[in-house]
């Protein structure tokens, strides 16, 4: 699983539709957040405007790092792995129950306390380092939901040296939390897009949202720039994870950032991304997330058992050609990027 929740940067391909008086007036803001992009379009009602609405989604960003944030020394998330007594707030305390949630879900693909094992393989913040079989097996005794709880707003451990990392799920969900953060001003139609991950509501004047996938490939480094398909949503989020971009190769061998918890080893397997689309989007983060630890087939048997969940998956075939999978509902609403 992954250390830090790669930004597949999900390119907004916007309809630009001729201008008539009937039509919703929608205006736009981007930054930089939480180590990422992010952009957001919303139509416009009332006195609200962009610049408010940005310092504000700013804020409740920069809480939400307080929160959750690994790299933020001072953050709730930060103070727990030091094992400092400290009270979750209800950003913690959700991503948490969200997480333990989504494990039980994928029987364990998706897991917070994989971290030591991501930073062991050479992820994150720390350099590599070389693994070896009796330093994976120790740190697999760490890793499990199983073996932390949360008791009157606080967490317990079965063990100190155990570390939580919300990477893979926290992009998600603050996604949702500015959605609700809109939802509260009545806005109608929006689209927030941070670090890739997507939720959308309505429509863009009468028209979908239209979300470009990129193309899986070692050297697709510039989003947008070679795309793999497009995605026409309403009132749905969406997340795409995927090992093409952050990964290295020693001695032939290529290790992905993604490490399966079960095994302690970087995933192994044909699947390229997954794209997912949920109505939360922590929930289509995490399955995503899932997704590339359990592979191409575990995949599509677990979204036959699930289908309130769409995806599109590239994978490679025998022969190391790209390939797609693309769930039946969600097949009418994908089109061919344009040239």
């Amino acid at each position: 699983m992954e250390f830090r929740k790669l930004s597949l940067v999900v390119v907004l391909m916007i309809l630009i539709s001729s201008c008539r008086e009937s039509q919703p007036t929608f205006d736009n803001f981007a930054g930089f957040i939480q180590g990422t992009t992010y952009s957001i379009i919303f139509e416009v009602h009332g006195k609200l405007n962009a610049i408010d609405l940005k310092s504000d989604a700013e804020k409740i960003l920069h809480n939400f790092d307080m929160s959750l944030s690994l790299y933020v020394d001072s953050s709730i998330l930060s103070k727990v792995n030091r094992n400092e007594d400290v009270v979750a707030d209800t950003f913690f305390s959700e991503v948490f129950r969200k997480s333990a949630e989504i494990t039980r879900l994928t029987d364990g693909a998706f897991d917070i306390t994989v971290g030591p094992l991501v930073k062991a393989w050479g992820f994150g913040s720390d350099a590599h380092k070389k693994m070896t079989d009796s330093k994976r097996d120790s740190l697999l005794k760490l890793v499990g939901m199983d073996k932390v709880k949360m008791v009157s707003g606080k967490v317990v451990k079965n063990d100190p040296r155990i570390n939580l990392d919300f990477n893979a799920i926290a992009q998600g969900y603050s996604v949702d939390v500015i959605s609700h953060f809109f939802d509260k001003l009545r806005i109608k139609s929006y689209l927030i897009e941070i670090g890739g991950e997507v939720r959308v509501k309505g429509d863009k004047g009468g028209v979908s949202w239209r979300i470009g996938i990129d193309k899986p490939s070692d050297n697709n480094n510039l989003p947008g720039n070679d795309l793999q398909a497009v995605i026409s949503i309403r009132d749905k989020s969406l997340a795409t994870s995927g090992n093409y971009r952050k990964f290295y190769i020693e001695n032939g061998i290529k290790y992905s950032h993604t490490i399966d918890p079960h095994t302690g080893n970087p995933a192994n397997n044909t699947l390229l991304s997954a794209t997912i689309i949920a109505d939360e989007c922590a929930t289509a983060d995490g399955i995503a997330t899932a997704c590339m630890v359990m592979g191409k087939d575990k995949t599509i048997e677990f979204l036959r058992l699930h289908p309130e969940y769409e995806a599109f998956l590239v994978y490679l075939d025998d022969n190391g050609n790209f390939r797609t999978w693309i769930s039946e509902d969600l097949k009418k609403f994908i089109s061919e990027p344009e040239n």
